[in-house]
């Protein structure tokens, strides 16, 4: 019997651990296998072996010892570590080839067995099963029920000992110094307790919209480990200019961040279990790239950057490139989000704006699949088609008259069915009013239809200066209860930047979808709010005699348009050739004293309260500032939000003031020296995260939707309705 090949293995185990194994062959058809090493010599050990190894070419693999000796006198000048690890493995497969030729076990050869039983345990009980459930053809632990049935498992096997590390399963298992920050604040023991934790919605994303800034670089891993910690696996991006664009650098705003920077995020997030994916608008929200002289000629409508012509073919050699510098700059990222929304695009060449509306759709859905991601696409253009958008919306609606709506309109999405793409995730976003029914027969009609479909909510949509409606708490929750219940594919919560407040003040509306996506009905809203106080700033904020941010809610809002004419909007004043005339309200006539305070009395008595209610929140976030442990950051901007407020309804109270006669214009005019300080410092805090400012090269849009955030190179959008007032004062 000759030696004749000599092979070695090298399987994945978990992480970064490997398993090694070596088998030597012979010219009598027996080969003798074994297992060696650490689990962490990947290339040298194997290599190693072979060049040991092949001295025993050609000989005989029985006088084991012989040959044994024959490879220590060969490595004697580099005996022991990896040497020694590589002659074992050898050695290892000899006697196994030593056994199979002599028919016996390899303990016969040495002497006999030393005892007829060992006692064994059961190593990491449950751990890999945990944490690593790709390695088995068994179910996920997911609770702890699931690891109690492992250990009867183990019983049942008759095993009488395990040992476990102190793990808490579910989708993402965690060990038990999590916990500890918590212990740490409020200088207590950790209780003996029983967790169940598991998510209730698999996919639970974060959409991060930077159409009109970036935050600054190490603010986003940090908000990287803070969506970690609280669960999230997915983030969104919508880039639009801010990616460094290799393919189209021309579209690549001028403080756009690279894609091997945006890559670097995306390990990261990966490393954290958040898979980051892209979304590129299109068909429609076009204007970062039709707004460029280039790509004019691609423009659905030749004066209006907003949409693309879908029947232009260079119109896919475009949104096709972006989506490749996209794609790797998330290259873990599973989706390709294409946009979609709002567009209405014009009759050509004998089809209709829905039939192109879907030809575009089939062609970046095929593209999508063609690099291994899934499309995801807003609904709404579809369900405007067929007739039923507004009753997705409508609360009032009764589910018998929706469904009388629906049998009235279905033959308008039906007749195109077969062209809606297959792979395609139909992303059916609803903000403030998930509960209608019309918006529940919607998802059911896409099930129906075995159509993929996910929800989008919001914690912020059309909002200046910070997110309404008490961080949208309730519809976050009414839609992640539903998305549970509907067994949607994921669900997304939308972070517009149209107005772009501050992300520290999206913190309480992610904190919120991440509640309820994880865990479900388990809270109340008012139980949610101690929680996050809890949570984001100190255990010592449970109370609600701590809570702000509901405060705030109603100044922020009435202030808004406090200085706008009635049936106009701020939104709209760089829009408009007059705003002074148009937009910004009254002043006082000097010859009729008494006329504007009669007229604006609804509006003074409003301004009043609110700069009392305001004064008080200034005084809570002063307190909360002296002794928050976290989240010190987010009360320094909401400080700057209530200033700002509170000096807008204070210069109001000053007009009405000179109306009366109270005081002078001087007083007046000083109140503008008052802003530029109210300014400045609001403008000082924003830039500790954020960059502010865009380059003076910047190319602004025809701003379709009048954003305010995207009419401006700085941060006047931030306070137009200040900036006009004192214009005409």
């Amino acid at each position: 019997m000759k030696i004749t090949k000599i092979d070695t293995f090298v399987v994945k185990s978990i992480q970064d651990l490997v398993w090694i194994f070596c088998a030597i062959r012979t010219d009598s058809g027996i080969t003798g296998y074994s297992e060696f090493g650490t689990g962490v010599f990947k290339k040298g050990l194997p290599g190693l072996v072979q060049d040991i190894g092949s001295a025993l070419i050609g000989k005989d693999p029985r006088p084991v010892d012989r040959l044994y000796m024959d490879m220590y006198r060969r490595t004697r000048s580099s005996s022991g570590g990896a040497t020694a690890m590589a002659i074992a493995g050898l050695e290892l497969a000899l006697w196994d080839i030593k056994g199979k030729d002599a028919g016996v076990p390899v303990y016969e050869l040495h002497g006999g067995p030393h005892r007829d039983k060992q006692r064994v345990y059961w190593s990491h009980l449950g751990t890999y099963r945990a944490m690593h459930p790709e390695m088995y053809d068994k179910p996920t632990l997911k609770t702890m029920d699931d690891l109690g049935e492992c250990a009867v498992e183990a019983v049942d096997q008759g095993y009488t000992a395990f040992k476990t590390n102190l793990i808490f399963p579910g989708e993402k298992p965690f060990m038990i110094s999590d916990l500890n920050p918590d212990s740490n604040d409020q200088n207590i023991n950790l209780p003996i307790v029983s967790i169940k934790d598991f998510p209730s919605l698999k996919y639970r994303s974060i959409h991060i919209d930077v159409k009109h800034h970036t935050e600054k670089k190490e603010y986003y891993f940090k908000l990287i480990d803070e969506l970690a910690s609280l669960k999230i696996n997915g983030i969104i991006i919508e880039f639009e200019d801010k990616l460094g664009y290799e393919k189209r650098p021309i579209i690549a705003a001028p403080d756009s961040y690279s894609i091997s920077w945006w890559k670097s995020l995306s390990d990261y997030a990966n490393d954290r279990n958040i898979k980051i994916s892209p979304l590129i608008q299109g068909l429609g929200h076009a204007s970062f790239i039709l707004k460029h002289d280039k790509y004019k000629g691609l423009r659905d409508v030749l004066d209006n950057d907003w949409a693309f012509n879908p029947l232009n073919p260079e119109t896919y050699d475009v949104q096709f490139d972006l989506y490749k510098d996209a794609m790797e700059a998330t290259p873990y990222g599973q989706f390709l989000h294409v946009g979609g929304d709002e567009v209405r695009v014009i009759d050509r060449d004998g089809k209709k704006g829905f039939e192109l509306n879907l030809l575009w759709l089939n062609k970046v859905s095929e593209f999508a699949k063609q690099n291994n991601r899934t499309p995801i696409f807003w609904d709404d253009m579809y369900l405007k088609h067929g007739g039923v958008w507004m009753v997705t919306r409508n609360t009032k609606l009764t589910k018998a008259k929706v469904d009388s709506i629906w049998i009235n309109n279905e033959k308008k999405l039906t007749e195109y069915l077969d062209d809606f793409p297959k792979n395609c995730i139909y992303m059916r976003w609803n903000y403030f009013y998930p509960w209608a029914e019309g918006n529940l027969k919607t998802i059911d009609w896409y099930k129906e239809n075995n159509l993929k479909v996910m929800g989008a909510t919001a914690g912020q949509t059309r909002w200046v200066l910070m997110p309404q409606d008490y961080s949208n708490i309730e519809s976050i929750k009414s839609f992640s209860l539903t998305s549970v219940a509907k067994e949607l594919d994921g669900l997304l919560l939308t972070l517009w930047d149209d107005d772009s407040p501050h992300f520290e003040l999206y913190k309480r509306g992610i904190y919120a979808f991440a509640e309820y996506t994880w865990g479900g009905n388990d809270l109340s809203s008012k139980e949610f709010k101690s929680k996050f106080r809890h949570k984001f700033f100190s255990p010592s904020f449970n109370d609600e005699k701590f809570e702000f941010i509901d405060d705030l809610d109603k100044p922020v809002r009435d202030w808004a348009n406090l200085f706008i004419k009635e049936k106009k909007h701020r939104n709209q004043i760089t829009k408009t050739s007059l705003p002074l005339e148009t937009h910004i309200v009254e002043l006082p006539e000097i010859n009729n004293p008494g006329a504007w305070n009669q007229k604006f009395d609804k509006k003074i008595s409003i301004a009043k309260n609110h700069i009392k209610n305001l004064k008080i929140i200034i005084k809570k976030i002063k307190l909360q500032q002296t002794k928050t442990i976290r989240g010190s950051y987010a009360l320094e901007v909401y400080e700057q939000v209530a200033k700002l407020a509170l000096f807008s309804y204070e210069t109001f109270i000053a007009i009405s003031n000179f109306d009366k006669g109270k005081n002078d214009l001087s007083s007046l005019l000083n109140k503008e020296n008052e802003f530029v300080s109210i300014r400045n410092n609001f403008e000082e805090v924003y830039a500790k995260s954020r960059n502010i400012i865009k380059p003076d090269n910047y190319i602004l849009d025809q701003d379709h939707h009048n954003h305010t955030a995207n009419q401006t190179l700085n941060m006047d959008w931030q306070f137009i309705a200040e900036i006009k007032l004192f214009e005409k004062i």
